[in-house]
């Protein structure tokens, strides 16, 4: 059987260059001429966002099916936090104090990523915000293991250049917060937050909440470092107020360095079971 059997309708691709070839006139420079998959003038309509957010969810969907990632263990974290290196180019005492956890965060992704190379590297792929301090540990320690890693990032006015330890044909980039969130949790097999700011703070709340609601199942939620989280949110007040349910408490667990994180994921009610979590699906 021959190409024109199998593919019956002309290339879309043919289309565009069939276009660009077309002689010189007022009617082919107008912009309503341009075929409609063809004209960022046209995608960029206020009417045309919809389609906008559909393309953001299918590009990197589509592009990790492709990659066969089964699952991922994700790693939230502040964008300021230096390595042990740079803690002297911290910009408060308390930040350069927060170094080590880079380098936990970096020997955790490390580990995780060991063990799922072992395992054909399908499963428990470190997935990051593709940006720097604990997004970057996090891409490095699976570079580190020989492996591969993912990198959501986002236009922003700073820290939105991608760190140079995401695997380039794993490394996206997002214009909407919500598609971004979605991509985030949609194969997360857990959720591992290290310190940060009012980013790591909404994803963090975000998950919880989607766990909490019943719109995603449960999946471990570890936050490394409980001396850091004791002091930003007295969780234990939420729950005398009323405000969160005592069992609530429940939906994460503090831990304070790889080998403690790696046992809760492994000893969570659930574990082992593959996901594909579409919240709100």
């Amino acid at each position: 059987m021959d190409d024109r059997h199998r593919h019956p309708l002309r290339h879309s691709r043919e289309d565009r260059t069939a276009v660009e070839k077309a002689p010189e006139s007022a009617q082919a420079a107008s912009p309503t001429y341009r075929l409609a998959f063809d004209d960022p003038d046209f995608l960029f309509r206020e009417d045309l966002r919809a389609v906008r957010l559909q393309l953001e969810l299918l590009k990197p969907e589509l592009t990790m099916n492709e990659a066969e990632i089964a699952s991922t263990i994700v790693l939230f974290g502040g964008a300021r936090i230096p390595e042990p290196a740079r803690r002297d180019e911290a910009r408060t005492k308390t930040l350069a104090g927060l170094a080590e956890h880079y380098e936990e965060a970096r020997r955790f992704a490390r580990l995780v990523t060991e063990r799922s190379l072992a395992g054909g590297g399908r499963e428990d792929v470190i997935v990051t915000g593709g940006g720097p301090g604990v997004m970057e540990a996090g891409n490095r320690g699976a570079l580190d293991a020989g492996g591969r890693s993912i990198g959501l990032g986002i236009v922003l006015p700073h820290e939105q250049e991608p760190n140079g330890y995401v695997t380039p044909e794993l490394c996206f980039n997002f214009h909407y917060f919500a598609i971004r969130k979605m991509h985030f949790l949609m194969r997360a097999r857990a959720v591992c937050v290290f310190p940060g700011g009012f980013g790591t703070l909404d994803e963090l709340f975000e998950c919880l909440t989607l766990i909490q609601t019943g719109r995603m199942e449960k999946i471990p939620v570890l936050l490394f470092g409980r001396s850091f989280w004791d002091r930003i949110v007295d969780f234990e007040a939420l729950a005398d107020a009323g405000t969160i349910s005592p069992e609530d408490l429940e939906l994460f667990r503090f831990v304070e360095d790889a080998e403690s994180a790696l046992e809760a994921i492994d000893t969570w009610e659930g574990a082992g079971e593959k996901r594909h979590n579409i919240p709100g699906r």
